[in-house]
């Protein structure tokens, strides 16, 4: 693997592809069905996989597709398309940075700030975090925490109060320690959608007039094993804010992958990290090439597997059809063998009972003579 050590990550779509291709002979109608039914069961969304068919059609028109490998450099080149934002998939470099995090609760926000903390702290970067989720119980207890073990600031305060209050001290803590970024945690109640654009108004308001030079990023965290959820999850974030990356969590677990390539077309959002364990260290920068790449790697041993059981179909197909001719031929001549039997049989019992009708007249023709001479003699 490249960017991603852990197989299960694309399982459902590598495996999916690798079948596709493998029994693959020529590009025709047969094959963009079996490619459009593994792409939707992969967490692919329904546009997104027409804008794919349709350019892998657009592409076998102009090239010659001769061989699975060149197939597999097309899907890798029109997935890159897709999710290759450039420099927008990578965090920015600026300092002073103010990182607002956003997503709802349990989709591994909270995680994903200690580990972006720690990855900047570890590139030379000062890091200090703003526990702004104040309605959250035990929010800001579990952020402290995360920033003690990794040696980072958190500026907090009581649960329940203001949460732009928060935001406006931890600036003020940030700029007199002149801190390079800021990362600053937000409530994730997006079952009330109207307060929680009211409240990242407010933040971005007192950013606004407080730290005006000091760059920005807009962050949303989804978690990749929740599938279409994650997808409307990033349609109704983007209303309420101007979001500028995606990290996508626990992409090291059931999730299919076809999620990041969806949100990254559907939505525009370059994806910047993504979440592939729970270590601390496991999150990775978002790498569009490889990701691409990835999709199509598997162990070869399993390729090689699948490729031998696939190709072994059309063979065990003619050996079990051979074996019921076969078997069809074994029960005709036995069919056959008995019918003559019976037949025999038939015509034994029917000749004794000629013999015994001819016999049994024969006695009645002697016993008749008998009474016959007793009577006249």
């Amino acid at each position: 693997m490249g960017l991603f050590e852990k197989k299960s990550t694309f399982q459902k779509l590598t495996q999916g592809i690798t079948n596709l291709l493998a029994i693959t002979v020529e590009i025709d109608d047969e094959f963009y069905e079996r490619l459009e039914e593994t792409l939707l069961l992969s967490d692919i969304g329904i546009d997104t996989t027409e804008k794919i068919l349709a350019e892998m059609k657009s592409i076998a028109d102009k090239r010659n597709l001769y061989n699975n490998e060149k197939i597999k450099e097309a899907l890798i080149d029109i997935i890159k398309g897709l999710i290759d934002k450039g420099e927008r998939n990578k965090l920015s470099n600026e300092s002073p940075l103010i990182i607002l995090m956003i997503g709802i609760n349990g989709g591994g926000k909270t995680t994903s700030i200690a580990k972006m903390a720690n990855k900047l702290k570890n590139s030379g970067k000062s890091v200090m975090l703003a526990a702004a989720d104040t309605f959250r119980a035990a929010a800001a207890d579990q952020l402290a925490e995360w920033g003690d073990r990794i040696g980072v600031r958190t500026i907090r305060h009581e649960e329940g109060t203001d949460p732009s209050a928060v935001i406006y001290d931890a600036i003020q803590s940030a700029k007199a320690n002149e801190v390079d970024v800021l990362i600053c945690d937000t409530a994730g109640r997006l079952q009330n959608k109207r307060n929680l654009m009211k409240e990242l108004e407010k933040m971005d308001r007192i950013i606004s007039r407080e730290y005006p030079e000091a760059a920005r990023e807009t962050i949303l965290v989804l978690d990749a094993t929740t599938g279409k959820n994650a997808i409307n999850q990033a349609e109704e974030f983007n209303e309420i804010a101007e979001i500028t990356g995606i990290i996508l969590t626990k992409l090291d677990g059931t999730a299919r992958g076809g999620i990041a390539i969806t949100i990254a077309d559907q939505f525009d959002m370059p994806i910047k990290f993504i979440g592939m364990g729970e270590g601390i260290n496991d999150l990775l920068d978002f790498d569009p090439v490889e990701f691409s790449r990835d999709i199509f790697e598997e162990d070869s041993e399993n390729a090689v597997n699948t490729k031998k059981v696939l190709e072994a179909i059309p063979k065990e197909a003619e050996e079990v059809e051979e074996e019921i001719e076969e078997a069809s031929q074994e029960g005709e001549e036995i069919v056959e063998e008995e019918t003559e039997e019976i037949e025999e049989a038939a015509e034994e019992t029917v000749q004794e009972a000629e013999e015994a009708e001819e016999q049994e007249e024969e006695e009645q023709e002697e016993k008749g003579f008998k009474a016959w001479l007793k009577r006249n003699f």
